[in-house]
């Protein structure tokens, strides 16, 4: 693990010891994005486990209201049947690259019912739009994460199973949402992006 991730870990069991077995802390290193789990606090909550890879980072990246800010909030959304409250913290290095993220995931099941009576005697108050975040900002990051995805492999060697299996994980993890991203993973394996959109075509069926 990186020597500045694992400063993170104190304050992840802290906080999981402050804030209980509803809130779950996500430890990743981006070295390694298809095995980026190193620590994990109250994992009961998604199931999440050391040694997978990653599953919401993209999705947190392109919903930031302020990319800059290194952190995206408030993201929703369901697992194991539950309804699950996410934010995510982006830690970059010394020279300001992406190297990990700390991500705290709340199981809201036991509360959104008592949340959304209480609401109900409310009066509607219009929601603050949040601004795009900068694209540029997120391509970057997204292209570091595909170079790393692509690393300790040679592209000349993998067969077209293997090609796909790549495509798909970064598929499953919203990648391909990103500007830019088709031309990059063409590059970088050597393929033409007709290609890459033929593997992204058969691996869609199939979903």
């Amino acid at each position: 693990m990186n020597p500045l991730l694992k400063s993170y870990v104190p304050l992840m069991d802290m906080l999981g010891a402050t804030f209980g077995q509803d809130c779950e802390f996500i430890l990743h290193d981006l070295a390694d994005p298809e095995h980026s789990v190193v620590y994990v606090v109250n994992g009961s909550v998604t199931g999440r486990k050391v040694g997978q890879g990653i599953e919401h980072l993209v999705k947190d990246m392109l919903s930031a209201g302020d990319i800059a800010q290194d952190f995206a909030v408030n993201d929703y959304f369901r697992k194991r049947g539950k309804l699950i409250r996410s934010s995510s913290l982006f830690i970059r290095d010394a020279d300001h690259m992406l190297i990990g993220a700390l991500c705290i995931n709340i199981d809201t099941t036991k509360i959104t019912q008592q949340i959304d009576f209480l609401k109900s005697f409310l009066p509607e108050s219009p929601q603050k739009e949040q601004a795009p975040a900068p694209q540029n900002r997120v391509e970057d990051m997204v292209s570091s994460l595909i170079d790393k995805i692509l690393d300790g492999c040679d592209v000349r060697l993998l067969t077209r199973e293997e090609r796909l299996d790549k495509i798909r994980f970064m598929e499953k993890r919203g990648i391909f949402q990103v500007k830019g991203s088709i031309d990059h993973v063409a590059e970088r394996l050597g393929i033409t992006k007709v290609t890459v959109y033929s593997y992204l075509d058969a691996i869609r069926k199939k979903s």
